[in-house]
């Protein structure tokens, strides 16, 4: 008779304690999997890898200081075979394709169901990659448009914050023209009708995340 397969060991990082009891609770419910460790944000989840090398690691994307972009590059470039799921309030498909490409094997939103998340650790243990359908749907709705490059964000997220067209040619050290330019392609790559609301779908989908 062989023994039982040992327990797939999972780390959880959330900032939000509730959060992190309930997932922490879903995971103990599966036969096949305990919870080894818990991050409250990046920095952290990236000691307690260290620390435990689990076999999945659950990782949020918006806690303070270092986020969970920044936690799952780092986590990945010193463990390429590391298995990491996005569990975030967020979808977007900038964002989405971010992580998945900073390392992530699932990327979950928060309104997924116990049996959903249990299926997912299960999933990228087994060498497959996971994608909420409400994700991929977003990321499908926007597989034609263009993505917007360095040069675009620099200008957007000046926007954001309120500076004028002056404001930016002078902050970037440009030309208001190459300013004006670099609005009018960023809208057209959006599909926004004017400067708000570039900020607002750039924002919804993920493009100021980095």
């Amino acid at each position: 008779m062989t023994d039982d397969p040992s327990p797939i060991r999972v780390l959880i990082a959330d900032d939000h304690p509730v959060m992190r009891d309930g997932i922490a609770a879903a995971i103990d419910s599966g036969r096949d999997m305990t919870v080894v460790g818990e991050a409250a944000d990046g920095a952290e989840a990236i000691v307690r890898f260290r620390e435990l090398n689990p076999d999945v690691a659950l990782i949020d994307l918006q806690m303070p200081g270092v986020d969970g972009l920044q936690a799952i590059s780092t986590i990945a470039g010193e463990n390429p075979a590391a298995r990491i799921i996005v569990l975030t309030s967020y979808p977007g498909d900038a964002r989405v394709k971010r992580a998945l490409t900073f390392g992530a094997s699932a990327y979950l939103l928060k309104t997924a169901t116990r049996e959903e998340i249990l299926a997912a650790i299960r999933s990228v243990m087994g060498g497959r990659r996971v994608v909420a359908s409400e994700v991929a749907g977003e990321i499908a709705s926007h597989a034609w448009s263009e993505m917007l490059n360095d040069r675009e964000l620099s200008v957007l997220r000046l926007v954001a914050t309120g500076h004028t067209n002056k404001r930016i040619a002078d902050i970037l050290c440009v030309s208001e023209d190459t300013v004006k330019a670099r609005l009018k392609n960023i809208m057209t790559k959006l599909g926004a009708m004017d400067r708000t609301h570039a900020v607002t779908l750039a924002r919804n989908r993920g493009f100021f995340d980095q």
